[in-house]
């Protein structure tokens, strides 16, 4: 496990105001890192447990490349959505019934940042095994200015790879690289190797920790 965390994403904290100028309301659309600090603000506003990952994670731990997707994991309980959608009813497309529907099906819903059309997945922490055990491990850093809980690199490496034996991706495997080539040795290699035969991903990430897989940008 990382002690302390290495990351290639910059951090600067001077974000542009998200505050109306006059009555009107910002008519420039949000960028993807504007996006990721005004929902890490609203997340945090509420108190609800969370976790960064996809390839916003991936992006902090290992080669940071574009990227439209934003994930967070949540924990909360049904008593909680009326509190998630206040956080987020001005500015984003998010229904009651989508989020209740989470608990029954799907695992998941999603919210439309009105300023900028882009999508935020939020996905329900499930009761398996590695999923828990992620969410306990999540490390408190700071993201352009705001506090945020993010998922660690092992984790987030492994997440990666899981999603890549579901769905084949070049951009999950590589997401994958970048994070091997930046953290490298810092990387708890026992846990890897534990967690990687649980999930069924062993050969991959062998062959990413013995560089036979490499970042195409490297």
């Amino acid at each position: 496990m990382l002690t302390t965390p290495r990351s290639n994403v910059s951090c600067d904290p001077a974000l542009p105001s998200f505050s109306d100028r006059g009555n009107a309301k910002r008519v420039t659309p949000l960028t993807e890192r504007e996006l990721l600090a005004d929902c890490l603000r609203r997340l945090n506003g509420i108190g609800l447990p969370y976790m960064l990952t996809g390839s916003m994670a991936s992006n902090f731990w290992g080669i940071p490349r574009t990227t439209h997707d934003l994930d967070f994991v949540l924990s909360f309980e049904e008593d909680r959505v009326t509190a998630i959608v206040s956080a987020f009813e001005d500015d984003y497309a998010l229904e009651a019934t989508s989020v209740r529907r989470a608990f029954q099906r799907h695992h998941m819903f999603n919210a439309i940042d009105r300023r900028s059309a882009l999508k935020i997945d939020f996905w329900m922490l499930r009761r398996v095994p590695f999923e828990e055990n992620m969410f306990a491990r999540r490390l408190r850093v700071t993201l352009f200015g705001e506090p945020a809980w993010i998922a660690t690199a092992e984790d987030t490496l492994l997440h990666k790879l899981y999603w890549n034996r579901i769905t084949p991706s070049e951009r999950q495997i590589g997401d994958a690289a970048g994070i091997v080539a930046v953290q490298g040795a810092e990387l708890d290699r026992g846990y890897l190797e534990h967690w990687a035969r649980e999930l069924g991903v062993v050969t991959v990430l062998s062959d990413l920790l013995d560089g036979k897989i490499r970042p195409k940008s490297t």
